[in-house]
């Protein structure tokens, strides 16, 4: 029988923040198995925002549900410190990258869970590769079509997300060549990358049922899109991001996203007409940026010119400097606009590691960049 998935209406653009973290040994800064005992040891306030993932290597926090970004903040600096502290008296740091540099993902093991094993009895390699880790935000919408339409706008602008976030250069000992290693594994899974082209809410729930109901996938949580609706928490869950390097890292791109899915919404209640864009464009962008993060050169929709990520990301941040006035994030928002003048993730690490020809030693480094 079908399921209706009726989504629950927000009347705000409020903000949900998911962050996943590489669990490493202190000594050896490999990725340990290590997720049983922390949320054991975890105090019984942080249990629900503190959750397993696929593998014991690592965790995810999660924020509750928040008006702004500085809300965002206070709620996860309060939870990264505590579990950061946890960790420590088990032998364990949190590493923020999307990928883990040198551990291999062949050796990690599968959190005990009936779901869990499920996936990798259905996806085999493609599920035990998910070593991988990153950032999703939740922006609150009022309607399911709503959702739909800024799922499609939006994804002309997921490139300059990726490349403003990347930060996974390294895969199982090796210089990948890429500055995102991370989505390219998540390719991998059968319903992941980019979203198709939707009509409607009504179009999306036929596409979920159509999924379950010839067991192409069991629930709708098997949808691992680079953004997707969420009609329990009534949001468009933003993706695509590499896990930052840092905390306020996170907090600045947050910001451009909850202007931009609000600019995008309040366009489609103005009658904007909508620019195309073809798929195939952005998934030229999507390699560019995951190729070489800031210094991509990704194909403006409106023009067919290459632009520089960096010039795409500053005219967009100015483009919605007014939305960050609405929303109290335009000091975030100007960050989001000044991370273009700095090195992302992705090259802060491959600097240490040509520095020093030392995995450990890089990741003590970023390590220390990220503590709070």
């Amino acid at each position: 029988m079908s399921t209706p998935y009726r989504f629950t209406r927000n009347d705000y653009p409020t903000i949900g923040v998911e962050i996943e973290l590489n669990l490493v040994d202190a000594e050896s800064l490999a990725l340990r198995s290590a997720i049983v005992p922390v949320l054991d040891a975890l105090p019984e306030d942080l249990k629900a925002s503190v959750k397993p993932e696929l593998m014991q290597c690592y965790l995810e926090i999660n924020t509750g549900v928040c008006r702004d970004v500085d809300a965002v903040e206070r709620d996860l600096s309060t939870k990264i410190r505590v579990v950061q502290e946890v960790a420590g008296r088990l032998g364990l740091r949190l590493f923020w990258s999307g990928t883990h540099p040198f551990s291999p993902w062949q050796q990690q093991e599968v959190t005990p869970n009936e779901r869990y094993q499920g996936l990798i009895d259905l996806l085999q390699d493609s599920a035990r590769r998910l070593v991988t880790f990153g950032l999703h935000v939740h922006v609150g919408l009022d309607s399911g079509d709503k959702a739909i339409m800024v799922c499609d706008r939006i994804m002309s602008h997921l490139p300059t997300l990726l490349a403003l976030s990347a930060n996974s250069p390294f895969w199982n000992a090796r210089p990948t060549g890429l500055h995102s290693q991370r989505v390219k594994v998540m390719e991998g899974l059968p319903t992941a990358g980019l979203p198709p082209l939707m009509r409607n809410w009504s179009e999306y729930v036929w596409l979920l049922n159509h999924m379950v109901e010839t067991g192409f996938i069991k629930t709708i949580r098997e949808i691992w899109w680079d953004v997707r609706p969420h009609h329990n928490f009534g949001t468009v869950e933003i993706r695509i991001c590499d896990m930052p390097p840092d905390l306020p890292s996170v907090l600045a791109l947050t910001a451009l996203i909850q202007c931009l899915v609000y600019d995008l919404s309040e366009e489609i209640d103005r009658g904007t007409y909508q620019f195309d864009c073809h798929p195939f464009l952005v998934r030229q962008n999507k390699w560019r940026a995951c190729r070489y993060g800031l210094d991509a050169q990704l194909v403006d929709p409106s023009s067919l010119k290459p632009v520089p990520a960096r010039r795409m990301i500053k005219d967009l941040v100015e483009r919605l400097e007014a939305v960050g006035q609405t929303l109290g994030c335009a000091d975030w928002l100007r960050a989001a606009g000044e991370m273009t003048e700095k090195s992302t993730g992705a090259v802060h690490q491959l600097i240490h590691y040509e520095r020093h020809g030392d995995y450990p030693a890089m990741i003590r480094r970023m390590i220390a960049r990220s503590e709070l």
